[in-house]
């Protein structure tokens, strides 16, 4: 398991009605963060062949964050089997020393040129 790690800071943008970090930001933090560490990790003629679909995402919201706070997104992989990925993010508030969210989302790995699922290679798998 390689952890991947990015520190950002909330904006205005961030924010929903109540001025807390709207609830759908945080998903787009989890896909973010996500897509960051694939390519970080893999070569570009592994991503240029292959890529990730989001299959089920399950999140638990844990604490608020809010506008100028100090976020760290954190990601690895649990566990990769067949055609299928797991992966964990945790969202943790810098600012309030509190996990803000966790979340642990089914990855489904594709071949770009067929458009199908594909089994993981040992390749891919030893890269995270």
């Amino acid at each position: 398991m390689k952890v991947f790690e990015k520190i950002i800071k909330v904006s205005k943008d961030d924010l929903d009605q109540l001025n807390h970090v709207n609830n759908v930001r945080y998903v787009q933090w989890v896909q973010d963060i996500a897509e960051l560490h694939w390519l970080n990790n893999a070569p570009k003629d592994i991503t240029d062949n292959y890529f990730w679909v989001m299959m089920s995402h399950h999140i638990d919201y844990k604490s608020q964050a809010v506008l100028g706070d100090d976020i760290n997104l954190k990601t690895f992989v649990i566990k990769s089997e067949g055609l299928i990925s797991i992966r964990k993010v945790e969202i943790f508030n810098l600012s309030t020393n509190k996990l803000a969210a966790a979340s642990e989302t089914k990855w489904c790995f594709m071949n770009a040129n067929t458009k199908r699922p594909a089994r993981i290679p040992e390749e891919v798998i030893s890269l995270f």
